[in-house]
């Protein structure tokens, strides 16, 4: 096995349930998508590599549930993370307006060092479907006023600006764990365990139901 340095991030995707979350996790780690939806209960993860710049960067993406019945759950996944995305449904104002409410929970709960200057990013998912009711200048505007989280208009369906999004969310995070904040490095970083012999993909994932 050759010799890697790899850094790990671990990136808490957070947002109502039926925003996407999921679907976004799956189509970025695993190109896969699916019209049937499954409540999350407790979290999922899955795991993606991407390079920024000469540094190969191991994200560790964290699917937490939407609903409010299991977000007491969800306190001991904030715990330890590097970057947190936000995710709202553009085609429901509600979904939106919790934007707020879940930055303070995360912040809360997971009590990072510098929360001034903690990393987040905002996806508007579904703007593959027509009937949006959040304007991209309401969604920007809000984003600039919390310290000008980046914002992106995905969708999990077609994949539009998935990768972009991600991109963001690994150089932004690196830089500011680089800054200061703890940060794992490893050497000779083992290749996912993947278990089953029909395992669909090389991305490591696994589930918790707490």
């Amino acid at each position: 096995m050759t010799s890697k340095k790899r850094v790990l991030l671990k990136v808490v995707l957070l947002g109502d349930s039926f925003v996407g979350k999921t679907s976004l996790m799956n189509q970025y780690a695993i190109k896969k998508f699916s019209n049937q939806y499954k409540a999350t209960i407790g979290a999922d993860f899955m795991t993606k590599e991407v390079m920024v710049g000469d540094q190969v960067v191991v994200l560790q993406i964290w699917d937490t549930a939407g609903q409010e019945r299991y977000q007491s759950l969800n306190a001991a996944f904030y715990r330890g993370a590097d970057c947190c995305v936000l995710v709202f449904d553009l085609t429901a104002q509600k979904t939106f307006k919790s934007l707020d409410n879940w930055k303070e929970e995360f912040l809360f709960q997971a009590s990072p060092r510098n929360p001034e200057n903690f990393p987040f990013v905002v996806l508007g998912n579904k703007i593959d479907l027509e009937n949006r009711e959040v304007t991209t200048k309401r969604a920007q505007a809000w984003c600039q006023s919390k310290n000008n989280i980046p914002y992106f208009e995905t969708s999990a369906k077609d994949a539009t600006n998935l990768e972009q999004a991600f991109q963001t969310i690994a150089s932004n995070t690196l830089k500011q764990v680089s800054q200061g904040t703890d940060v794992e490095l490893y050497y000779d970083f083992p290749e996912p365990i993947v278990f089953g012999e029909n395992d669909e993909s090389k991305s490591s994932a696994k589930r918790c139901s707490c």
